[in-house]
């Protein structure tokens, strides 16, 4: 990124106590930018960012978007949702509320500001895909009424919205669809499945798999993502998404299972669930826009992300972090 790009510039981040959050706000302070972390921590939580509490750029609000914010900044990153099937479905139309409702209210305080603003969007736009990888082209394949649609339904909506207060208002915008990430602070009970392994293996628990583990998914480490993020915000105002971010090597779930194993050293077994409703049998990122238009592209493999995530997971279990 260079040296201090962003020169004191004023950035909104809500959802900024979430996994993803924090290590944007992280990322945002080092590269020189005045943060402003909003939450309402419903799925993120302070020990994510208590070490930026003291830093003199560092602001935290607690916030829910689904009611306006007045707030002066120049840019917005939109990251707040719960993003795993366990949290959005607790209160899946609460889910629907903080995607569309927050959507409209962070567009609308962009269009008053003039201010840039990002989507944090999701693969879950295309459902149980029929088109392999997905490039951004795809229309997906989403059951609209089904126990995931409060979460990929309300993403798409939030999609429209943004490309609407584009069309009809000249709002500066840039959407990233994300795809499996993981890394240092994921909730470990958050219900996806390299939370789960890492915990399930650490605890000598048996590692649950749904289906016959022959689903694919491609998993980004959270650096990666980032660094698309920042990327995709100082593009040309032409590059607006919605781009695919996420790391294209694919590996099926009983693969993961087998080398988060390998590397805990544990002694964990392998059990085999039905499949949920809805669960998509492969996911895997087209990114060749985000190659050409932004020269991104992963640069972390699996075992070395997995690596530098089990010892999170250790401390947590071992007590001297808060879950």
């Amino acid at each position: 990124m260079g040296r201090m790009p962003y020169r004191r510039r004023r950035v909104l981040v809500t959802g900024g106590a979430g996994f993803l959050g924090s290590h944007l706000c992280e990322r945002l302070l080092d590269a020189g930018a005045d943060v402003l972390c909003v939450d309402n921590f419903f799925t993120g939580g302070r020990d994510n960012i208590v070490h930026l509490l003291d830093h003199p750029h560092f602001e935290l609000m607690r916030h829910d978007v689904t009611f306006p914010l007045f707030v002066e900044v120049d840019e917005i990153y939109n990251l707040a949702c719960p993003a795993s099937p366990v949290h959005y479905q607790h209160d899946p139309v609460q889910t629907t509320k903080t995607s569309v409702h927050g959507a409209i209210n962070m567009l609308g305080l962009a269009k008053r500001l003039g201010a840039r603003i990002f989507q944090a969007s999701t693969s879950e736009v295309y459902g149980d895909p029929e088109i392999h990888p997905q490039p951004e082209t795809y229309r997906g394949n989403v059951n609209p009424i089904g126990p995931r649609a409060c979460y990929d339904e309300g993403k798409r909506c939030a999609e429209t919205l943004f490309f609407d207060y584009h069309r009809q208002h000249g709002v500066n915008i840039r959407v990233a669809r994300i795809f499996n990430t993981y890394g240092p602070r994921m909730h470990p009970g958050d219900g996806r499945v390299v939370s789960n392994f890492i915990v399930q293996a650490l605890k000598g628990e048996p590692i649950t798999i749904y289906g016959e583990g022959t689903q694919t998914r491609s998993f980004c480490y959270v650096d990666d993502l980032i660094d698309g993020f920042l990327k995709l915000m100082a593009a040309p105002d032409e590059i607006i998404g919605p781009m695919n971010l996420g790391n294209p090597d694919e590996f099926t779930i009983r693969q993961l299972a087998e080398t988060v194993i390998e590397l805990t050293g544990s002694g964990s077994r392998l059990v085999f669930k039905p499949l949920p409703a809805d669960d998509p049998m492969q996911r895997q990122p087209d990114i060749t826009f985000a190659s050409s238009a932004l020269k991104w592209q992963p640069t972390i493999a699996l075992r070395d992300g997995l690596t530098k995530t089990i010892p999170y997971f250790e401390d947590l279990l071992a007590g001297s972090r808060m879950a």
